[in-house]
């Protein structure tokens, strides 16, 4: 069986932690590289905390000291060393001329740095999920409606009952049927809005799973999700990228059509003659 890596360890304990604790695992999720090579003292200074802190959230995780937490971190690094490209520091000069290749490399940078951190274990899960769940509830709020929608629109190609929050917010009415067999999709990147962490409380209630797409495991949502699947885990700036999003949610979908071919067919096959029969498009 798979060991836990250092990451699922931290989310499933975080809310346990002590705030000088959460600080150094929150340094740990996002500097592994750092983490692995630094003594308890030197990752202390780092994060803001004592090198007291560190030692005792190494037991807080259930390691029997620094050097074990510190060894599970070096092997999470080392499985995934290759840090994503950095861009070079322009002029003011060179950054006009060059500002649309910048930005395209820039997100080249952000996809390359999706493929080393993404977790296949989980999105297998997140597919299974979407198909054998009765009802799927899928919430974006404000800026994270439109990678919602998306989602929400192709999804709908695939299977029946979809339905989908209002970029302002969600009502009771909406996921009072959900239950220990739906799936809730949750998309929520800086600034977290509220209603995210509402929907996702409401519908672990109601004992629905919750599956997260955000920038980092401990965000808000992120903590409380079953299924956590991160964008931008080790982003360092307030810009976060609707490509790395849109990637992550193809990921998704094409295990959903790899692991449920044979009832997509059928659905889009009819669907077709749907559109054929309304004249819904030019070609």
């Amino acid at each position: 069986m798979k060991s836990k890596s250092i990451s699922q360890i931290i989310k499933e304990t975080y809310s346990s932690l002590s705030q000088g604790q959460k600080k150094a695992a929150e340094f740990l999720t996002l500097h592994k590289d750092e983490g692995a090579l630094l003594t308890a003292f030197q990752l202390g200074k780092k994060a803001g905390v004592s090198e007291t802190t560190v030692i005792r959230l190494a037991y807080a995780l259930g390691f029997k000291g620094y050097s074990d937490m510190q060894e599970a971190v070096r092997r999470d690094w080392l499985e995934k060393k290759q840090p994503a490209e950095e861009i070079p520091s322009l002029t003011q000069e060179q950054q006009e001329k060059n500002l649309f290749s910048r930005i395209i490399d820039k997100e080249a940078s952000v996809l390359k740095q999706l493929l080393l951190q993404i977790d296949e274990d989980e999105i297998w899960k997140a597919v299974d999920h979407l198909i054998q769940s009765d009802h799927i509830y899928i919430g974006g709020f404000g800026s994270s409606y439109g990678a919602a929608y998306w989602l929400h629109y192709t999804l709908k190609q695939y299977r029946g009952n979809v339905m989908i929050s209002s970029p302002d917010g969600f009502s009771l009415e909406e996921i009072h049927d959900l239950n220990q067999h739906s799936a809730v999709i949750i998309f929520s990147f800086p600034r977290y809005r509220k209603e995210a962490l509402e929907l996702a409380k409401c519908s672990q209630a109601q004992g629905a799973k919750v599956i997260a797409i955000t920038n980092r495991q401990l965000s808000p949502v992120g903590q409380l999700a079953e299924i956590a699947l991160t964008t931008e885990e080790k982003a360092d700036s307030g810009h976060h990228s609707i490509a790395s999003v849109v990637s992550l949610l193809e990921v998704i979908m094409e295990g959903v059509k790899h692991r449920d071919r044979d009832r997509i067919s059928i659905r889009q096959q009819t669907l077709e003659q749907l559109y054929t029969d309304q004249g819904l498009f030019l070609e």
